[in-house]
Formats: C-alpha cells, sequence, structure tokens
C-alpha cells in the first residue's frame, strides 16, 4: 500500500475494525416520531442510558459506541479547575466549557481569557457563527468556532501549569493525557478507549460508549461540589450554548438541579442532581442520524419531566405532531410520561380537516 492510499479507507462500504462494531451493527431503537393525522412520517432513531453512580438504571437503544466531542469538554476543563478557579470570572469559566453559538458575548469572554498577544497560539478551525441574525455577510474567524472559549481556558491552563502551548491539541500532549487521568476517575483505572480521533475542533476525542458516557455524566452529578464547573454554567447558562440552545433552556429550567451539554454529533448529556439518586443521576440521548436538537428537545423534556422538572415544547413542527417512545424511560416512570403531551394547547392538528373526508 502506498503511502498516499493510507491517507483513504480502503473500501466505499466502510472498513471493518475488528471490536469496533459499526451503526449498522447496532440495534438503534426508535426515540420518538413524527406523525401526519396518525401516520407516521419520520421516525427518529437513537439510543438513551440512565446511570447512577456506577449502575445503569436504564437503557434503550443498545449501548452504542460514539465519540463523546463536545460533551467531554468539561471533563478536559476539569484537568485545569484548580489552575483557572482564583484567575477567572463566572463569565470565562462558562465560556471554557461551551459549545457556543458565535455571538458577540461569546466572542468578548472566550477573547478575555487571554492576552492579545496570544490570540495567535489557537487553534480552533476558521468557522462563521452558528446563528446569525439578519443579514450578515462576515469572514471566518477562529473566535466564532464554537470552541474558541474552550481553547482558549486550555491555553490559558497550560500557560499556568508551565506547559508547553506548542502542539497542545496533540494526543501526546499533557493535556490530553491529563483529560484521561480525568475519565478514568468515573469509569476505572483500567479504561482505555477503542478508538481516538480528531475532533472537529482539532482535540482528541475517544470513543465511548452511550452508557459510559451516562456513567462520567452521573459522576459530574456526585461531584457537582469538588469544582466550579458545576456552579458556573448554572450561573451562566447563556454562554455555555446560547440563544434558543437545548442545553442552555435546559439549565435555564431547571433551578439549578441539572447542567445540560451538547455534543456532536446527536448527543445531549444530562447530570441530574435528584433525592431519589443519591449517587447522582446521568442520562445520555444519542440521535442515530447525528445532531437533530428539535428531536432531542422532545425526548429530553420527557426524560426531565418524569424527574419533576419542566422544559417548555421546542417551537412546533409543521404541521405534524411529535411522538415519544416509551422506552426513553424506566418502566416504573411510565405512568409521568404518559402525561407529558408533546403540544401545547395552542398548537392543534394542522395536518387534517376538521370533518370526515369520504370518497365516492
Amino acid at each position: 500500500m502506498s503511502s498516499e492510499s493510507r491517507n483513504y479507507p480502503s473500501s466505499p462500504f466502510g472498513d471493518q475494525i475488528k471490536g469496533i462494531p459499526t451503526g449498522r451493527d447496532v440495534e438503534w431503537e426508535p426515540l420518538i416520531d413524527y406523525r401526519r393525522n396518525g401516520v407516521s412520517e419520520n421516525t427518529i432513531h437513537g439510543a438513551v442510558a440512565w446511570f447512577s453512580g456506577d449502575k445503569l438504571i436504564h437503557s434503550c437503544g443498545g449501548n452504542v459506541l460514539c465519540y463523546g466531542r463536545s460533551m467531554m469538554k468539561l471533563m478536559y476543563i476539569k484537568a485545569f479547575a484548580k489552575e483557572l478557579e482564583g484567575v477567572t470570572n463566572w463569565q470565562q469559566k462558562a465560556i471554557s466549557v461551551s459549545s457556543h453559538n458565535g455571538s458577540a458575548e461569546h466572542v468578548e469572554a472566550s477573547q478575555s481569557l487571554l492576552n492579545e498577544s496570544e490570540w495567535g497560539l489557537m487553534q480552533t478551525p476558521l468557522d462563521l457563527p452558528l446563528v446569525q441574525f439578519g443579514r450578515q455577510v462576515r469572514r471566518p474567524r477562529r473566535w466564532y468556532n464554537n470552541s474558541s472559549g474552550h481553547h482558549a481556558a486550555i491555553l490559558l491552563g497550560c500557560r499556568l501549569k508551565g506547559w508547553s502551548r506548542a502542539g497542545y491539541t496533540l494526543p501526546n500532549h499533557p493535556v490530553f493525557q491529563e483529560y484521561i487521568k480525568v475519565v478514568r476517575r468515573y469509569l476505572g483505572p483500567a479504561w482505555k478507549p477503542l478508538r481516538i480521533a480528531r475532533d472537529g475542533d482539532g482535540l482528541p476525542t475517544v470513543s465511548m460508549t452511550v452508557k459510559e458516557l451516562a456513567q462520567c455524566y452521573a459522576g459530574l452529578a456526585k461531584t457537582k461540589n469538588e469544582d466550579w464547573i458545576w456552579e458556573s454554567m448554572i450561573r451562566e447558562p447563556d454562554l455555555v450554548g446560547g440563544f434558543n440552545r437545548l442545553d442552555t433552556t435546559v439549565m435555564k429550567s431547571c433551578g439549578g438541579k441539572v447542567i445540560a451539554k451538547e455534543g456532536a454529533d446527536g448527543l445531549l448529556g444530562l447530570a441530574i442532581e435528584h433525592p431519589d439518586y443519591p449517587q447522582g443521576l446521568g442520562v445520555v440521548i444519542k440521535i442515530a442520524h447525528g445532531w437533530n436538537p428539535q428531536a432531542t428537545w422532545y425526548v429530553a423534556r420527557g426524560i426531565l419531566g418524569t424527574l419533576g422538572f419542566e422544559l417548555r415544547n421546542p417551537y412546533p413542527l409543521r404541521r405534524q405532531k411529535a411522538f415519544l417512545v416509551p422506552g426513553i424511560v424506566p418502566e416504573n416512570l411510565l405512568p409521568k410520561l404518559e402525561k407529558i403531551p408533546t403540544w401545547d394547547d395552542w398548537d392543534p392538528d394542522h395536518d387534517r380537516w376538521y370533518f370526515d373526508v369520504e370518497l365516492p
């Protein structure tokens, strides 16, 4: 095989790697379906896992292997929690774990973490804001990238630890090694990822099952008071995501008892403080086809609703209605799930006529 051919897969059907199941091998389950006058037009498949402490509470859709990606930014920043604690304000702390929209407030908070002379060290890809209002023409910039605050915080942390900032995005840099140590606190000292890949923002991301991700988030809930990460997200939820983002809306709605973090591609992590789960509760939703905030929103609303948290519905579907699948929650919570409508009083059926249609 030539050196050039190693840069590409060997088959358009995908290479089968021993011990690593593909999405075709996973028994995805329906999580929600969109119906037009009772007929299902669109079914969203995925997987859900509930963990408390080191105990699996519930699973739906199989133990899918995926990448935690931006959902795991909290674990990356835990490696620098002590160093950043006294030198950053709440806005800077929140932007350090964010996947922000790239608005002016996000860029300002991200830039404030570094001296202007250090800005050139940041290796986020050039990007545009995720959300733009009106007709705006902008050039791609590193600061618009949704991970700019995260990268800026890592660079600051490296300086405070005395680490070289050259190559901070590489898997052989101390940043990644410390991140793995943090993950092993929750998954055990012998845990190793099956695969290490390059994330969209350039940092290493590791393969994890949905259950492992949920176990990490249960650990975040259990250890919520060991550092400032939980409080910063609760204090400044708009900096974590932004306008109409699901994770931001969850945190605004749950009275400080839940932190939420979206992750590409199709992930939502929920770390939940709840009296029924004294060891912390972690719930992770993975959408099979990738990022789908509206579908994930319905599923998250149903799950949180059964735990006593009220989250509004997303904006209505166009001439369809969304219906949840019972398997997203443990069986003992089904009676509560049945009482959570996926529509609002002002959102009647627009997908039918209100009279019987008779054909000759």
